[in-house]
């Protein structure tokens, strides 16, 4: 006797309940596969960005909101800093190489980001196109904000001030793009890069007064703006990529100048212990650890995974009690037949097969059903994050987790139909029949 076969007559004599439960058992594991592939691409994506960054030096406030404006250009930076203070700690022996950042101002929603091309290094950036600046008023596009803001080697593009479309733009003064970065995978993708001169030139043109109460306005929607200067964007003088080994030398006076932060690389693993503590307790400066600050906000993202991860294992077993309820009552409804194939030469190891196989193709076909729409949905939200937002997620990925949850759906699937095969298999024949 085909049994398999016979498992899935059963299965389609009652279609409405068996939908019903692989419908459950599917939303459950999509459910938990959606969140395993998140929190695991999130992690990634959060770990990449900041490869290379052992500490950001920035002014007083939020850490986590000085890592996330700084190295993940997702927030408001925390205001700015004296770049004469910043050139102190970054000459300081147990630093490497420091690389400045000045924010403040945005095109399409692209951040504008004076710094220098020790930036790019940071992240293996390569030109697709072009060449880094070499004076004023000239930028280096990202992959990303190159494509959806049709920017190509001598374009002009005007920033507006704000890191959101909308600000005021500067419009007698436009960057002329001289090269455009190839795809990294990483936040460079989504940025515009220029040089410091160019920041401070921008500010320092002597503006219109109505220039001047844009920029007095935004400063006070940072909320954190530096005590000297309200202004977020950061008013300085010449690149400079502070580095101990003097690759990027500073040149010209830095007294007056301002930026926002500085990304610093330590010369050894010692310099953890005492540097950031340091800054934090004998300056105006404040030094946050991306490392500790990633860690901690995967900590708080962490609690609402857990969250759903938990809703998602409720509505498995519930599928697993709707399993072992259908199959149960299948069993008091079919007792007659399962008499007959008893007396038809079937042995009672084959009978509990049938009943097990029942419920087993119910939890296969729940799983591929969440599966599937757990690495689509995965997939549809990784090429939307990827055009909307620069991140690189997909779902054309296996982790490891997952295969420890198929290992759990079958077990829930055993569990839910050993009752109902075991009471199959202990069937009496001859009183069936008799009654």
């Amino acid at each position: 006797m085909n049994w398999p076969r016979l498992a899935l007559a059963n299965l389609r004599a009652s279609p409405l309940t068996s939908l019903v439960n692989v419908v459950l058992l599917g939303l459950g594991t999509a459910s938990i596969v959606l969140l395993l592939l998140i929190g695991e691409q999130l992690s990634s994506t959060l770990t990449r960005d900041a490869r290379g960054i052992d500490l950001v030096i920035g002014a007083k406030g939020s850490p986590v909101q000085l890592v996330l404006s700084s190295v993940y250009h997702a927030d408001l930076p925390t205001g700015n800093i004296p770049k004469a203070e910043a050139d102190r700690w970054a000459s300081d022996p147990r630093v490497a190489r420091a690389v400045p950042l000045s924010l403040g101002d945005s095109y399409r929603g692209f951040r504008i980001v004076g710094t220098t091309p020790g930036y790019a290094a940071l992240y293996d950036g390569q030109l697709a196109a072009g060449r880094f600046w070499k004076a004023p008023m000239e930028a280096v596009a990202g992959a990303a904000a190159a494509r959806e803001a049709r920017l190509q080697e001598g374009s002009h593009l005007v920033g507006a001030h704000g890191l959101v479309g909308g600000g005021h733009a500067h419009a007698g003064h436009p960057y002329r793009v001289v090269g455009v970065l190839a795809p990294t995978g990483t936040i460079l993708d989504r940025l515009i890069l220029t040089s410091l001169d160019s920041v401070w030139e921008l500010h320092e043109a002597g503006h219109p007064e109505d220039d001047h109460d844009a920029d007095h306005d935004h400063g006070h929607a940072h909320g954190h703006a530096h005590k000297s200067d309200p202004l977020p964007e950061a008013e300085a003088s010449h690149d400079q990529e502070a580095d101990h080994a003097h690759d990027d030398a500073a040149t010209g006076d830095s007294e007056g100048r301002e930026i926002t932060a500085l990304l610093v690389r330590y010369h050894s693993p010692l310099a953890a212990t005492t540097l950031p503590r340091q800054i934090n307790a004998e300056s105006s400066l404040q030094a946050a650890a991306p490392a500790s600050e990633i860690t901690r906000l995967l900590q708080l993202v962490g609690l609402g995974l857990d969250g759903l991860r938990a809703f998602a294992g409720v509505l498995i077993l519930t599928a697993a009690f709707s399993v072992f309820a259908a199959l149960y009552g299948a069993l008091k409804a079919r007792r007659y037949d399962l008499a007959m194939l008893r007396c038809l030469g079937a042995t009672r190891a084959e009978v509990l097969l049938s009943l097990l196989l029942e419920g087993l193709l119910l939890v296969a076909a729940g799983a591929l059903l969440g599966f599937a729409l757990g690495h689509g949905t995965m997939e549809v939200l990784g090429r939307w994050m990827a055009a909307s937002r620069g991140v690189s997620a997909t779902g054309w990925t296996w982790l490891p987790a997952e295969m420890v949850l198929i290992i759990g759906l079958v077990t829930i699937g055993l569990l839910a139909t050993l009752l109902p095969a075991w009471q199959a298999y202990r069937t009496d024949v001859a009183r069936i029949l008799a009654g």
